[in-house]
C-alpha cells in the first residue's frame, strides 16, 4: 500500500514537470530580446540606409508585439532600446504609455528607464504627461535621494503650468532639504516652475536667501542661475537682490583667490562655471545702478587682470567681464580695459574667438568710440580674414568707427575691400560707403571721387540708391559739374558693358551736362563723332540691359539740344528704336522721334538742364520704402512713375490704397473709415484728392476726425510740369507743400529713364531748427516693454513742434527702431528722420515731428512702434490722447 507522503511527492513532481514545460514552451514561442548593445552594433553594421531602417523596423514590430502582451520582464530593456530609436530619428511615440507604467514600478533602474523615457518621448503639449503627476508626486516623498532626483530632473524638464501648480509647492519644501544633491535638483526644477507660472516666484524667495551661503559649487551654480531669471523677470524682485551684490562679490574673489581645487578646477581656472554665471548675475543687478556698479568695480578689474587667456575657460570668463564692464556704470578706465582684452581676441588664432570680439565691440562701439579707435589696425585686418563670418562682422565695425578724422584712411581701405569682396557683400558695403561718405567728405570733390569708386568697384550689384545719390550729388554740386562729367566720361570711353550702374550714371550726366564735356570746361577733349560711337556701341550692345539703354536713349536725346554737327546721327539712332522689340524702347523712339519732325521747335526748351536736386540726398533706408504715397522717386522704378503720370491711374491708385491700409496693423480692407498714409520716419502723406472708388478709406483713424479738411491750393491741384521750389526749412509754413496734393511736388523732365516721368523730390530731410525751451508741459506717450517715449511741446501759430525723446529701458540692445504715427484727416503730419535707429541699453534716440492743425481740433494721435531687442522682434501700438489743450486752443 502506497503512502500518502509518497504520493504527495508524485504530485509535486508532476506539477513541477508541466511548470517547466510550460516555460519550455513560452522560450520556444517568444525568445529573449536582444539586449540594447546588440542592437546598437546591428544598426552600425548597416552598409546602406535601407539596411538599416530594416533593421529598425524589424526591432520596433518586435517591441510592438511584447507591449501588447503585457511582458512585463522585458519591458525596461525594451523601452531602452526604443529610446536609442528615437534619437536614431525614427518614430517612437507608441512607447509613452510604457514609460508610464516604468515609472510607477518600484524598482530604481524601471524608473530610471522611465523617466528618461518620459523626458524623451513627452513633452507639455502632450496630454499624456499629466498622467505622471501623481507618480512625481509620491517620488517627490520618497525616502531614497536619487529617486526624489529623477522625479526633480523630469519635473524640470517637462512641466507644464498646470503641472507647475500642482507640484510647486513639493518643490519648495525640497529646496530647503538638508541634503546638497537634493537642493541642486531642486533648484533647477523651481527655475522651470517660475518661467512656466512667474506668479509662483515669490513662493521661492525666501529659499533662495540661503542658497549663496551654500559651500557646495553645485547648489551655488543652480541658486545664482535661479535668481538671476528672478532678476530678468521681475523688477521688484531685481530690486530686492541687489543688496546681495556684497555677498556676490565675495564669492567671485574667493574663487579668484582660492589655490588649487581639484574637483573645480579646469585648466587651471577655479570652477569658471560658476565664475561665468556670478559675472552674468553681477551685469543684471549694476546695470543702471551707480551704488551697485561702485561695489563691483574692484573685483571686475581683478577678474580682468589676474585670469589667464591663454586657455579657452579664461577666455570664456573674460568676455563675461567685458559684457558686465560695458553693461554696468563702470569707470571709464575699466572700460578701455574691457575694450583692450576684445582687442587682444582679435589677435587670438582661433576664429571663433576672433568672431566674438568682434561682435562685442560692434555692440559696445557706441559706448565708446576712442577706445575701440586705437583698435582700427587690427580690425581692418580682419578684413582680409578667409572666414567670411568674421569679414562680414569686420565690415560692418569699420563703418561703425568711420569719423570725419579718419574717413580718408577707412574708405581707402573699405574701397579695396569692396573691389575684392563676394557678391553678397557688395551691395550692403556700397550702400553704406555712400552713407558715410555722406555724413563725413572732407569736400564735394572727394565725395564725387569716392561714390564713382565705389560704383565702379561693386559692379553690378550696386543698389539702386547708390546709382541715385551720385546722381543727385552731381546734380546739386555746380561747381564740380564739370570735373564730374569729365571723370564719367573717361570711365564711359573704357567701360565694360556688363557693368550697368557705371553706364546708367555715365550716361545721365554726360546727357545733363554734355555742353560742359563739349566745350573743354571738363578738362579733357571730346569729339562729338566719339561721343556718338560710345552712345551707338551702348545702345546696340547685347550685355546692357534695358534699363541701361534707356538711360542711354534718353541722354543721347538731351545731346540733342547741346551737339552741333551731329544732329542727324543722333535722329537716326532715336528713330531706329521705333521698331524695337521692347516696347518701353519702341515709345521712347517713336515719341522723341517727333520732336525732330512736328515738335522740333518744342525739342530746344524740353530738353533743357533739370533744375538741381534742392534738399539731402534721401538714405539707402529711406530710397528702399515708399516715401511719396508709397512710390519710389529712384531713376530706376520707371513703372510706378508711369502708372502716376498715366491719365488712367484709378486701378493703381486702388491698390495702392488697399495695400496702404495695413499701415497700423489690424486694418481689414474692409474697414472704410481709414486715409491711406505712410511713414518711413519721413513724410506722412495724407492724399485729399482721390477716385471716389476710395472715398470711404480716406480716414487712417477713422472716429477721430472732428473737423473738416484742409483746402486744397488750388494753384497746386495738377501742377506736374512747372519746376517745384521748396520753401525755406525756417519757415513753418513750408509743412503744408506736398501734403495737401495726391502726390509731393514733382519735376517734370525727359533725363529720367521713363518718357513723362517724374522725379520726386522728398521734403522728409529738410533740416528744421531744433527747439527752443518752451513752457508748454511734456506728455510721457508711451511706457512699455523697455520702451519710454516722451514728449515735448513748442507752438508757433498752427504749427506745432513735437520732440520726441525715445529711451531704452529693456536692458538689451535694441536696433531698427521704427516711430510710426497716423493724425486725423484735418490734421497734416511731417516725421523727420530719427537721429538713431539703434540704442543701447539706457541711451535714447530723438525724432522732430511737425503738426499742421490749421482748424484748431484737438490733437489725437494714434501710434505705431516695432524694433528688434537681441534680434528678437517686437512691436506694439495704440493712441496718444493726453496732449496738452494748449497746443490747439
Amino acid at each position: 500500500m502506497v503512502g500518502l507522503g509518497t504520493m504527495s511527492s508524485i504530485k509535486q513532481v508532476i506539477n513541477d514537470a508541466v511548470e517547466k514545460g510550460k516555460e519550455v514552451y513560452e522560450k520556444v514561442r517568444q525568445p529573449n530580446p536582444i539586449r540594447l548593445r546588440d542592437l546598437i552594433r546591428q544598426i552600425r553594421s548597416a552598409k546602406t540606409a535601407a539596411e538599416e531602417r530594416a533593421v529598425v523596423n524589424r526591432e520596433c514590430a518586435y517591441i510592438r508585439l511584447t507591449f501588447r502582451e503585457e511582458d512585463s520582464v522585458w519591458r525596461c530593456r525594451n523601452v531602452a532600446k526604443l529610446l536609442y530609436i528615437h534619437m536614431l530619428g525614427y518614430p517612437a511615440h507608441f512607447g509613452q504609455m510604457e514609460c508610464l507604467k516604468l515609472i510607477a514600478s518600484p524598482r530604481f533602474t524601471d524608473k530610471r528607464i522611465g523617466y528618461l523615457g518620459a523626458m524623451l518621448l513627452l513633452d507639455e503639449r502632450q496630454d499624456v504627461h499629466l498622467l505622471i503627476t501623481n507618480s512625481l508626486k509620491n517620488d517627490l516623498n520618497s525616502s531614497t535621494q536619487f529617486v526624489q532626483g529623477l522625479a526633480l530632473c523630469t519635473l524640470g524638464a517637462i512641466a507644464s503650468p498646470e503641472m507647475s501648480r500642482d507640484l510647486a509647492g513639493e518643490v519648495e519644501r525640497l529646496l530647503k532639504s538638508s541634503n546638497a544633491y537634493i537642493r541642486k535638483k531642486a533648484a533647477v526644477c523651481a527655475l522651470r516652475i517660475i518661467c512656466k507660472v512667474p506668479e509662483l516666484m515669490e513662493m521661492y524667495l525666501p529659499a533662495t536667501r540661503s542658497l549663496l551661503s551654500e559651500k557646495n559649487h553645485g547648489v551655488l551654480i543652480t541658486g545664482v542661475t535661479l535668481i538671476t531669471e528672478m532678476c530678468r523677470q521681475s523688477p521688484d524682485m531685481l530690486a530686492h537682490f541687489k543688496k546681495i551684490v556684497p555677498n556676490l562679490v565675495r564669492i567671485l574673489k574667493n574663487l579668484i583667490m582660492a589655490g588649487y581645487s581639484p574637483e573645480h578646477d579646469v585648466q587651471g581656472v577655479s570652477d569658471p562655471f560658476l565664475q561665468v554665471k556670478i559675472l552674468k548675475l553681477l551685469r543684471i543687478l549694476g546695470c543702471g545702478d551707480s551704488e551697485a556698479s561702485e561695489t563691483m568695480n574692484d573685483i571686475l578689474a581683478q577678474v580682468a587682470t589676474n585670469t589667464e587667456s591663454s586657455k579657452n575657460v579664461g577666455n570664456a570668463i573674460l568676455y563675461e567681464t567685458v559684457l558686465s564692464i560695458m553693461d554696468i556704470k563702470s569707470e571709464s578706465g575699466l572700460r578701455v580695459l574691457a575694450i583692450n582684452i576684445l582687442g587682444r581676441f582679435l589677435l587670438n588664432a582661433d576664429k571663433n574667438i576672433r568672431y566674438v570680439a568682434l561682435n562685442t565691440l560692434l555692440r559696445v562701439v557706441h559706448a565708446d568710440n576712442s577706445a575701440v579707435q586705437r583698435h582700427r589696425s587690427t580690425i581692418l585686418e580682419c578684413l582680409k580674414d578667409a572666414d567670411i563670418s568674421i569679414r562680414r562682422r569686420a565690415m560692418e565695425l569699420c563703418f561703425a568707427l568711420i569719423n570725419g578724422n579718419n574717413i580718408r584712411t577707412m574708405m581707402k581701405e573699405l574701397l579695396t575691400f569692396l573691389e575684392k569682396a563676394e557678391p553678397e557683400f557688395k551691395a550692403s558695403c556700397s550702400s553704406k560707403c555712400v552713407l558715410a561718405a555722406e555724413k563725413f567728405s572732407p569736400n564735394v570733390r572727394w565725395h564725387i571721387d569716392t561714390l564713382l569708386k565705389v560704383v565702379e568697384a561693386a559692379g553690378n550689384h550696386v543698389p539702386d540708391d547708390v546709382v541715385s545719390s551720385t546722381i543727385q550729388l552731381i546734380s546739386e554740386t555746380r561747381t564740380e559739374q564739370a570735373y564730374a562729367v569729365g571723370e564719367l566720361w573717361r570711365h564711359l570711353s573704357i567701360a565694360q558693358m556688363e557693368y550697368q550702374p557705371m553706364i546708367q550714371v555715365s550716361t545721365w550726366c554726360i546727357g545733363e551736362f554734355g555742353d560742359l564735356l563739349l566745350s573743354g570746361h571738363a578738362d579733357v577733349t571730346v569729339v562729338e563723332s566719339d561721343l556718338i560711337d560710345i552712345y551707338q556701341k551702348i545702345l546696340w550692345s547685347s550685355q546692357c540691359s534695358i534699363t541701361t539703354k534707356e538711360y542711354a536713349l534718353t541722354s543721347l536725346m538731351k545731346l540733342s539740344a547741346r551737339l552741333t554737327h551731329e544732329v542727324g546721327s543722333i535722329q537716326q539712332v532715336v528713330s531706329a528704336f521705333g521698331s524695337h522689340l521692347n516696347i518701353e524702347l519702341q515709345q521712347r523712339g517713336i515719341e522723341y522721334s517727333q520732336l525732330f519732325t512736328r515738335h522740333n521747335h518744342m525739342r530746344g526748351p524740353l530738353l533743357e538742364r533739370m533744375p538741381p536736386f534742392e534738399g539731402t540726398r534721401a538714405s539707402a533706408e529711406q530710397d528702399k520704402m515708399a516715401i511719396t504715397n508709397g512710390i519710389d522717386a529712384s531713376p530706376d522704378n520707371h513703372s510706378l512713375l508711369n502708372d502716376l503720370t498715366s491719365p488712367n491711374n484709378n486701378a493703381h491708385e486702388t491698390n495702392e490704397s488697399n495695400a496702404l491700409l495695413d499701415l497700423l496693423g489690424g486694418m481689414e480692407p474692409g474697414d472704410n473709415e481709414t486715409v491711406p498714409a505712410t511713414s518711413t520716419a519721413g513724410v506722412l502723406s495724407v492724399p485729399s484728392t482721390m477716385p471716389a472708388v476710395n472715398a470711404d478709406i480716406l480716414d487712417l483713424l477713422g472716429g477721430l476726425d472732428s473737423g473738416p479738411a484742409a483746402p486744397v491750393p488750388a494753384s497746386n491741384m495738377n501742377d506736374t510740369t512747372t519746376p517745384a521750389q521748396l520753401p525755406n526749412s525756417s519757415n513753418a509754413a513750408y509743412l503744408l507743400d506736398g501734403l495737401l496734393n495726391n502726390s509731393t511736388p514733382v519735376i517734370t523732365s525727359l533725363n529720367s529713364p521713363v518718357t513723362n516721368s517724374v522725379v520726386t523730390i522728398p521734403t522728409s530731410n529738410l533740416i528744421i531748427p531744433p527747439l527752443q525751451k518752451s513752457s508748454i508741459p511734456g506728455i510721457t506717450a508711451y511706457d512699455k516693454n523697455g520702451i519710454r517715449l516722451d514728449m515735448a511741446f513748442d507752438v508757433q501759430e498752427s504749427i506745432t513742434t513735437i520732440n520726441m525723446l525715445a529711451t531704452n529701458n529693456s536692458g538689451a540692445q535694441v536696433t531698427d527702431f521704427l516711430f510710426q504715427a497716423a493724425v486725423p484727416k484735418s490734421i497734416q503730419l511731417q516725421m523727420l528722420n530719427p537721429s538713431s535707429t539703434i540704442m543701447a541699453p539706457t541711451t535714447s534716440l530723438s525724432q522732430l515731428i511737425k503738426v499742421n492743425n490749421p482748424n484748431k481740433v484737438p490733437l489725437r494721435m494714434r501710434i505705431k512702434l516695432s524694433w528688434l531687442a537681441n534680434g528678437t522682434a517686437l512691436q506694439d501700438q495704440g493712441e496718444i490722447s493726453n496732449f496738452p489743450s494748449v497746443l490747439w486752443q
